[in-house]
């Protein structure tokens, strides 16, 4: 069973949810209440925040410091939001918590959002960030890691894919947090879970995804993870909570990943809801997930 914590988290995304519905009818009032997910996740003690205007971002990002932690290992951070809404602000405090408890600092970007900006900006975005971190603040490719939520753990993987496609040294390791990757819903869960999820519907993906696509084909392998080439690519962690639409996501990415070559860690929350991680410091859920995704991070990062 769900801890009592954890419902606080399932409370506000039933409210959120009615928001996502009128998606794209009212994207200002879902991108308002979208804001507010920081509210459910305490602020982390001991971590200091800077505005940094860097490539790759439109407001300035935000570089999280935990004290005392590493100045040569990073996580460069993407928000979730189904590449439409969400932002640094809206994350701050959850990477906060990942920041410290892995014992580096973070960035937080704020891409250019879906429907002003189509597929591939935001994937243009990430890559963007990354060279620079790379190139002009001095961080080894060994020494970065990509992390990201919902749309953003989709850009954790493509930032991926898009290095290697390029020719370039890949980052260290891949996080995904409840990662939204299956954009034709194939999956058994966008069936199974359909009642289960309290934030994410078919039918809302099928919105925000027409406004993120915009005139690209869903067979692109930069859209279709399914089809992606994985050979090659660093080790990944994705989680994802039981009840969520996207489960199966997971499932498939992790399998062909793996048949691949690459080294995947999956986890399965119980009873739990799409982003429950922000519920970290609050749920044992999410504290048992941050605290595994940490050790994952610390292990591929040598701290």
């Amino acid at each position: 069973m769900p801890s009592k914590e954890s419902q606080v988290m399932t409370d506000l995304f039933a409210h959120v949810a009615k928001y996502i519905a009128l998606v794209p009818g009212d994207l200002g009032q879902y991108r308002l209440v979208l804001e507010e997910l920081h509210t459910v996740t305490p602020e982390p003690t001991d971590v200091t925040y800077e505005d940094v205007p860097c490539p790759g971002t439109v407001l300035p990002a935000i570089w999280c410091k935990p004290i005392g932690a590493s100045t040569k290992h990073i996580i460069l951070y993407f928000h979730g939001g189904a590449f439409a809404a969400g932002s640094p602000a809206s994350h701050r405090k959850v990477v906060g918590h990942l920041a410290k408890m892995t014992g580096c600092q973070a960035l937080i970007l704020d891409y250019r959002r879906a429907p002003e900006h189509w597929f591939p900006s935001q994937i243009d975005d990430a890559i963007a960030a990354f060279r620079w971190l790379r190139d002009v603040k001095g961080f080894a490719c060994e020494n970065i890691v990509t992390a990201g939520d919902s749309a953003g753990g989709n850009l954790s993987i493509t930032t991926a894919l898009r290095l290697k496609a390029a020719g370039e040294k890949t980052q260290a390791a891949i996080v995904g947090f409840s990662p939204w990757l299956d954009m034709k819903m194939r999956g058994s869960s966008y069936k199974d879970n359909a009642t289960t999820d309290v934030l994410v519907n078919p039918e809302a993906i099928t919105g925000v995804r027409a406004m993120y696509v915009g005139d690209a084909s869903l067979d692109d392998p930069l859209i279709d993870l399914f089809v992606a080439d994985y050979k090659g690519l660093p080790p990944m962690y994705l989680a994802t909570g039981a009840c969520e639409i996207v489960a199966s996501d997971v499932e498939e990415v992790g399998k062909r990943a793996r048949e691949a070559g690459v080294e995947v860690h999956e986890e399965l929350a119980e009873g739990q809801q799409h982003l429950y991680f922000f519920m970290v410091g609050r749920a044992p859920e999410a504290n048992n997930t941050m605290a595994s995704v940490s050790k994952f991070l610390k292990e591929k990062l040598g701290l």
